[in-house]
């Protein structure tokens, strides 16, 4: 068997088409066809069913997930524990973030870094999902959630304010929300069920049960985009919405705090290039940089 072609059988398993597979390995789709076709021919067993908008797995592909995940495992394994003695100040480091933490600090960290060290070249991943670290999605996360796994290493980098916001325009006609009446009378722009699963019972402590959700957005710079055109009131993290002059923070005595959390894996750590792009990343978040 051709070990390889592991891998692409997980991506189509993960992703259930073709098409989402190729995109998710950046290849054709022909090619993910191809390995997925020699992959059978050499077991000798049909891996998928396939129907008109999925792949589905048969029993001898549910069989095969559990060992092609443990081959996935080690290879990444591999690659850590190489890419950890690597000292050279050269080569790819891949940041998983938001797009709101990667416009305010995390670009503004790899110029730092590069203008000192050109060599490394960074690919940032700005998504609301959170990379697995294990299987090398990114070899540096950026997240607001802090994680448990043992094979991490997590650093709090920052304790960051959010506020309630809206913006002149809406204000002027809407007039502001007034506190403990729980936004009655106001829209709400609010994130997507996705990203808030239980919807927005508050903004930063004062109840929303009577305001009225006009839109819901699946990032922070959208929602502050929203707020800013005037939609609807929302909670904002102060440090993207007081940037925006179009924004006016209300009830400025309602806030909550959250933390940003550095996380990369312990195989990597020493890597050099990793080293000196987690310590731009640092004095970027830090307090004096602000």
């Amino acid at each position: 068997m051709n070990w390889d072609h592991a891998r692409f059988f997980l991506a189509v398993t993960r992703a259930g088409t073709l098409r989402s597979a190729a995109r998710q390995l950046n290849v054709d789709q022909a090619t993910v066809g191809r390995r997925l076709a020699a992959l059978e021919d050499e077991l000798g067993a049909r891996l998928f069913l396939r129907t008109p908008s999925l792949y589905v797995l048969t029993p001898a592909g549910e069989a095969l997930v559990e060992p092609a995940e443990a081959i996935e495992r080690s290879v990444a394994q591999m690659e850590r524990r190489v890419l950890g003695l690597d000292e050279r100040l050269t080569g790819s480091v891949r940041i998983a973030t938001t797009d709101s933490l990667a416009k305010r600090y995390v670009l503004p960290a790899i110029a730092a870094m590069r203008s000192v060290h050109p060599g490394i070249e960074v690919v940032c991943l700005t998504s609301q999902d959170i990379a697995n670290l294990t299987r090398r999605e990114a070899d540096i996360a950026i997240r607001t959630l802090r994680p448990d796994a043992p094979d991490l290493i997590v650093r709090r980098l920052a304790t960051l304010e959010t506020g309630i916001y809206a913006s002149r325009a809406y204000l002027a006609s809407h007039g502001a929300p007034v506190a403990g009446a729980e936004f009655a009378g106001h829209d709400l722009v609010v994130y997507q069920q996705k990203i808030a699963p239980t919807g927005p019972s508050a903004l930063c402590g004062e109840s929303a049960v009577n305001g009225r959700v006009v839109l819901r957005a699946s990032s922070s710079v959208t929602l502050v985009d929203a707020t800013a055109a005037g939609i609807g009131v929302a909670e904002l993290p102060c440090y993207r919405a007081d940037a925006e002059t179009e924004l006016v923070r209300i009830m400025p005595d309602r806030s909550a705090d959250f933390d940003v959390w550095l996380v990369t894996h312990g195989d990597l750590y020493r890597t050099a290039r990793i080293q000196v792009t987690i310590d731009a990343l640092v004095r970027q978040f830090s307090p004096e940089a602000s």
